[in-house]
């Protein structure tokens, strides 16, 4: 048998049709006065209820539109953990807007390059956060908060192939990929809602993550919204011993986290959770022995998720059909995907291959931003290749097996080795340096830089050159000098041999 599983028919969207109206619309009409989202603080919470998300969106797109944009338009998104941007990002989407959202953490050195290759005619910023050196004009979170009032702008219901927003992930060649995806996207999401979250109208999802992460954006807001059930995202400024006590205060139904959440809450006593019915993990591989001690501490299952920034999850396990031990999961309910070979044909079941995903499949995006060579080595006959190996035992279940190529992954976010590395040129004394991710114990890993220099280099001096040039979620955790990096009989950097590289009792 072939390491193939077709679970078509795909999703197929209407001829006419809005991603922020497919999110907000029909549970804001028959569910008005529920609430939509409450942002969770230690001392309340701030409560939005469907019609109050549905003005201030609606709103939000009047605001840009009565400033010049025209559908179309990118909206660059500059905001942290706060309302206004999934505001922003719904209100652009339902005015034929295109936002782009991205990361708080990255530094005006990283944000600078993105904004030029994206083009945006808008940049929303809150404070603090670094802004790019880009001609387009600023325009804050107040006055976007502001624009709620207005007089709803109407939906701009269109081709549900044209692009609906861009996401960003790294790249190969240490550029960050602009992520092209279409307002269809959000039907993807559908084949999750039951094969991956066992999500209903009635639950009340928390995720861990911050407004500003894709994972929490589908998760934790979106998904919810479809389905007019209540998101719980944890306020600026709540840790993540916390969120336990939260869970409990506000009757959270489901925790949607990085396996880094789950063994932070696990560090300390879990209060007793009689309304949580099960946990979702994405971004990273969960350990079993994370998995085990949830579930010895909670009493409930954690449901893993497997996926990119450029379709989302696609293969997981989920209420309704566990995972067999050792695998993540299985195909969700309309996908298609296999296990290719070197000859680009599915491999027999059992063997290692790497994973595809049919190009019909709604949820995939359409292109990498003005990468037509980018986008074009994606792609095989009718498959998409998305770098990761696995094999697809008899009974479809899905067993990941690693990259096919070098990036690392850091609490959930895909990093590039060569947009680190390139970071580290200049800093004196440094001859070379390699990144790449290695293990400091049972299931936790972290990026760490392996460098040459004529003598050992002062490690908070390495910490401070990375805090000023990368995004905290790429920056090395661990700094080793070695006399030369180990290469090849081609003199190629052999990063196998560096991930071999003994890192136990390094701090995370």
């Amino acid at each position: 048998m072939r390491a193939e599983i077709d679970n078509r028919p795909f999703p197929t969207p209407p001829a006419a049709f809005n991603m922020a109206a497919h999110v907000l619309a029909a549970s804001a009409a028959r569910l008005p006065d529920k609430p939509a989202l409450q942002i969770l603080r230690t001392n309340g919470a701030e409560r939005w209820s469907y019609a109050r998300l549905l003005a201030a969106v609606q709103g939000c797109g009047a605001g840009l539109l009565a400033r010049g944009l025209v559908p179309g338009d990118r909206v660059l998104m500059r905001l942290g953990n706060q309302v206004e941007f999934p505001i922003l990002f719904l209100g652009a989407l339902s005015v034929g807007l295109v936002p782009v959202a991205t990361s708080s953490q990255l530094t005006r050195e990283e944000i600078t390059p993105m904004a030029a290759h994206v083009t945006p005619r808008l940049i929303v910023a809150a404070p603090g956060i670094a802004l790019p050196d880009h001609p387009a004009p600023v325009l804050t979170e107040a006055e976007i908060r502001a624009m709620e009032g207005l007089p709803p702008a109407p939906f701009d219901m269109g081709d549900p192939h044209r692009p609906g927003y861009i996401i960003f992930t790294s790249g190969t060649s240490g550029r960050p990929m602009a992520v092209v995806h279409a307002h269809r996207a959000i039907l993807g999401r559908q084949m999750m809602h039951q094969g991956w979250e066992g999500l209903g109208e009635a639950d009340r999802l928390l995720h861990a993550g911050a407004f500003n992460w894709t994972y929490t954006l589908g998760t934790g807001l979106m998904d919810p919204w479809t389905l007019g059930a209540t998101a719980l995202i944890p306020g600026p400024g709540v840790a993540p011993a916390q969120l336990g006590l939260l869970m409990k205060r506000f009757d959270a139904t489901i925790l949607a986290a990085a396996p880094g959440v789950y063994r932070q809450l696990l560090r300390g006593p879990l209060p007793p959770l009689p309304r949580l019915r099960h946990g979702l993990s994405a971004g990273e591989k969960l350990s079993a022995e994370t998995r085990a001690a949830w579930v010895a501490a909670t009493g409930t299952p954690v449901y893993e998720a497997l996926g990119m920034s450029e379709i989302s999850t696609f293969i997981s396990a989920s209420p309704a059909r566990p995972a067999p031990e050792g695998t993540t999961g299985f195909a969700q309910p309309g996908r298609h995907i296999a296990a290719l070979g070197a000859d680009g044909r599915p491999v027999a079941r059992g063997e290692a291959g790497q994973l595809a995903v049919n190009r019909d499949d709604p949820g995939l995006m359409l292109a990498y931003l003005d990468a037509p060579e980018a986008t074009a080595a994606r792609r095989s006959g009718p498959w998409f290749l998305t770098g990761d190996t696995v094999s697809i035992a008899e009974d479809g279940a899905v067993t990941y097996l690693g990259r096919a190529d070098d990036q690392m992954n850091a609490g959930g976010y895909r990093v590039s080795p060569a947009e680190g590395e390139a970071a580290r040129q200049g800093l004196d004394g440094l001859t070379e340096a390699a990144l790449t991710e290695g293990e400091v114990r049972p299931g936790v890993t972290i990026i760490a830089c392996f460098y040459t220099a004529p003598a050992p280099l002062d490690p908070s001096v390495l910490t401070a050159h990375a805090e000023a040039h990368l995004a905290r979620y790429k920056q090395p955790r661990a700094f080793v000098r070695l006399d030369s990096l180990p290469r090849n009989a081609n003199a190629k950097l052999n990063r196998r041999a560096l991930r071999a590289h003994d890192l136990k009792g390094q701090t995370p």
